[in-house]
């Protein structure tokens, strides 16, 4: 499995946020700001349509592309469609605790992908570092309340820095009301990678809001 491990910024290019007219030119400020990972999120879409809002973004994802300031372009996940996944080569998936079980998505995966699991609470994140030659990453969330997932109660520090103390094996990022005024309390917490969704996808420039969390992960 790809080795996450120095990966900080994790950026997710929602369609509740981002409209098909602007979705390669979004994906593109994610990029050349210094996003590791981009996840595809296309909850209400259709299959077809997913595969329409993929194929728009793939030439940014070329290993010749320039944008990124890393000289490489961040790895591609997608959300909840081991379908999709499957039809291309290299992508990631990501799965949370109501979709494909982990060892059926990794058996289907193969080894070689990356595949990450959302937790919500202390047994689920025990259980994704007990699926540590599974996974290559978990997520802890929503740490704060967000817009983006409404029906979900925010976590807090507490179980950031609960996950934290346990040091687990494999990374986890945390997710959910992430913003550059609360993403110091987030790492303070013991966190050292986050994913920010409606901070960065709703900002004017997209490249400058990824850039400025990516100073504070670096401090």
């Amino acid at each position: 499995m790809p080795d996450l491990t120095p990966v900080r910024f994790y950026a997710i290019l929602d369609t509740g946020y981002v409209g098909p007219d602007q979705w390669a030119e979004k994906c593109r400020q994610l990029i050349a700001g210094g996003a590791d990972l981009v996840q595809v999120r296309a909850k209400a879409e259709t299959l077809d349509e997913r595969r329409r809002l993929l194929h728009a973004i793939l030439p940014l994802f070329d290993p010749d592309s320039n944008l990124s300031p890393h000289g490489r372009p961040p790895r591609l996940i997608v959300n909840d469609d081991i379908d999709l996944c499957l039809e291309y080569p290299g992508l990631g998936l990501h799965v949370g605790q109501d979709d494909l079980p982990v060892t059926e998505a990794r058996r289907r995966l193969g080894p070689e992908r990356i595949l990450g699991l959302s937790t919500h609470s202390i047994e689920q994140a025990e259980n994704a570092i007990s699926l540590v030659s599974q996974l290559s990453y978990f997520a802890v969330g929503p740490v704060f309340p967000t817009p983006t997932k409404p029906d979900y109660s925010s976590v807090g520090l507490e179980l950031v820095e609960h996950v934290a103390g346990r040091r687990p094996p494999l990374p986890f990022f945390c997710i959910g009301g992430i913003k550059l005024t609360n993403v110091r309390d987030v790492l303070r917490a013991g966190a050292k990678r986050v994913v920010v969704v409606s901070e960065v996808l709703q900002a004017p420039d997209s490249a400058k809001a990824v850039s400025a969390f990516r100073r504070i992960l670096a401090d």
